[in-house]
């Protein structure tokens, strides 16, 4: 329920100070894991990415973040789950995993931070797609966040990254390579609409 309520509330102030639109909801699945990529860049892009949409989208959160009172207990309850600077842990690997094989949206921002806007994506995304058979969705955040300047997302078609499940590092790499390269290809046409 506090989900539905704080979605409801990102979506009016989102729209009032943004201008906030979003496109392709229909390229995500009613149902079954789905690991949402996206680019990176602000702090905003976790709600922004999911606010549109009526399924609950979980996401890895920096665990200094859950040691704030009330930011920590608001983030949880919005889907978060703490991950510890440095790397992923292994717990955090256990429940994306577990999350997506129960059914649920994962939020991911293959270029790790706002600062590698643009870069090498990391394998994560990828892995996570891949063992645990959910589908991939990629999406473009376009815009500044500035206020009463125009943001939207666009959510784009599945990624198929079938070819791509037996093999090592080598092979993550290419697939991660292809969610980053509909997440740009999203952008670029839809930056100048």
């Amino acid at each position: 329920m506090f989900y539905g309520v704080m979605r409801s509330v990102f979506r009016i102030m989102f729209a009032v100070m943004f201008r906030f639109r979003a496109f392709g909801m229909e390229n995500i699945p009613a149902e079954g894991g789905v690991v949402l990529c996206a680019n990176h860049r602000s702090n905003w892009d976790p709600p922004l990415l999911g606010v549109a949409l009526e399924r609950k989208v979980h996401y890895m959160a920096k665990a200094e973040l859950f040691d704030i009172p009330v930011l920590g207990k608001a983030i949880t309850a919005l889907g978060a789950f703490p991950v510890k600077r440095g790397g992923v842990s292994k717990e955090s690997i256990r429940l994306s995993l577990s999350l997506l094989r129960d059914g649920h949206v994962m939020g991911i921002f293959p270029e790790g931070s706002r600062h590698n806007a643009g870069g090498m994506g990391k394998k994560g995304a990828a892995s996570l797609a891949i063992k645990s058979g959910a589908t991939v969705i990629p999406a473009a955040i376009i815009g500044d966040y500035k206020p009463f300047r125009p943001m939207k997302v666009v959510y784009g078609r599945p990624v198929d990254l079938s070819d791509f499940a037996e093999g090592g590092s080598d092979r993550l790499e290419q697939a991660t390579e292809r969610i980053m390269s509909e997440i740009r290809k999203l952008a670029a046409q839809h930056e100048s609409k």
